[in-house]
């Protein structure tokens, strides 16, 4: 089997490095006169978009901020009104310094600047037909790994649904990983970022599309996720830790590159897109129950797993059997959704047992990721997942 892998042109990682954005962007984009940073208002806030508008002054690089416009989880339709802002301006670099839906944006700003086409036609894999505006990114939360995969997310209210835009025309030209801007993000994104990462980590690790390349990457994700997402929650002041979660996110993310993601990603999609469950609370939720409900196919894969967990617990034992160790590893999961505060509870959220039909035919059109789930789920088991996630009604 042949395997194509790709990711960010350039990579610019460890503590500190945001301090050398403007000096890598003058050596890797060449002359550059003029910015776009896209961010949020705390970005802002924090003084982190004036300290890198400061940089680039010192390159002798003008630039502009846009803030407190990219909501969570954003639509197609706020997507194009941002876009429409700035499109004609003459811009030689798009930066996007935030988390997932900061990130998501910029890349779909990038190729809606040089394509005349619209989101909805870039839908799916390899529809983007022409290069966008160089970008840079930077993360500041630890989860999506947009930083270097070449997807993006929209959510569309009138399908009630979130899809992807797949193209190697997304990469940025730089990302920047520096755990330092991490350090100030609340228990309730680390958490659910965290749990993001680990998912696409393990559904890299156990889809059908898994390879070498993948699993080196996915299994070192989860190893670092392991190690270190209960510490980053309790104690977020911790380098070591913000650390660990930043490399492993981006790990995650290279692993999805190469893999992609599966039924708990498909499975989320409607609830975000309904109900709006965060992205990354949806996937921990129903991350044990759908590696249950597939254990017959996944054993094996899933013990592989349990072994680089254990190593990142510093546990050196092992359970006797393959089958003891995958279920240690749904425990494990389960346990840490406890830890850091992952709500178990679908009603939490307006969800109600007549909305789970509607759920199941959602996740089942998301071929692009259920195609890749070891295990084809009928609507019946899909539909019994998600009711795992609702409270048992005593009569």
């Amino acid at each position: 089997m042949s395997i194509l892998f790709q990711t960010s042109e350039s990579i610019l990682a460890g503590v500190g490095t945001f301090h050398s954005v403007a000096e890598q962007i003058q050596k890797q984009l060449g002359p550059v006169k003029r910015a776009l940073i896209i961010t949020i208002s705390n970005m802002k806030k924090n003084g982190i978009a004036d300290m890198l508008q400061q940089q680039l002054r010192t390159f002798r690089i003008e630039s502009d901020v846009l803030d407190d416009e990219i909501l969570p989880e954003p639509t197609a339709d706020h997507i194009k009104e941002v876009h429409s802002k700035f499109k004609n301006e003459p811009y030689d670099v798009y930066i996007g310094i935030g988390g997932g839906s900061v990130l998501d944006a910029t890349k779909l700003f990038s190729v809606l600047t040089t394509n005349h086409t619209s989101i909805e036609e870039m839908l799916g894999t390899d529809n983007i037909k022409q290069d966008g505006i160089p970008t840079v990114l930077i993360p500041t939360t630890s989860g999506t790994g947009s930083e270097v995969t070449p997807n993006a997310i929209v959510t569309f209210p009138e399908r009630q649904l979130k899809i992807g835009v797949v193209s190697r025309r997304l990469y940025p030209k730089l990302a920047v990983l520096d755990p330092e801007l991490t350090v100030s993000l609340p228990k309730e994104v680390t958490a659910a970022t965290g749990m993001d990462a680990f998912t696409h980590a393990l559904e890299s690790f156990i889809g059908k599309k898994a390879n070498r390349i993948s699993d080196m990457f996915a299994l070192e994700s989860m190893r670092l996720i392991s190690r270190s997402i209960v510490e980053a929650y309790e104690n977020g002041s911790s380098i070591a830790a913000r650390s660990a979660m930043l490399f492993g996110s981006a790990y995650g993310g290279m692993a999805l590159a190469a893999s992609g993601t599966a039924a708990v990603h498909a499975m989320a999609y409607p609830l975000g897109g309904t109900f709006s469950i965060p992205h990354g609370v949806a996937n921990a939720m129903l991350l044990p129950h759908v590696m249950e409900a597939q254990l017959d196919e996944i054993t094996n894969r899933l013990a592989l797993a349990a072994g680089v967990m254990r190593q990142g617990l510093d546990i050196n034992s092992r359970l006797a059997s393959n089958e003891h160790e995958a279920a240690w590893a749904l425990e494990q999961i389960t346990e840490w959704t406890n830890r850091v505060g992952i709500p178990q509870n679908l009603e939490a959220y307006g969800v109600k047992e007549q909305d789970i039909p509607f759920l199941a035919e959602g996740a089942s059109q998301v071929t692009r990721l259920m195609d890749n789930n070891p295990k084809q789920f009928s609507l019946a088991e899909l539909e019994q997942i998600y009711r795992k996630l609702l409270p048992i009604k005593v009569s």
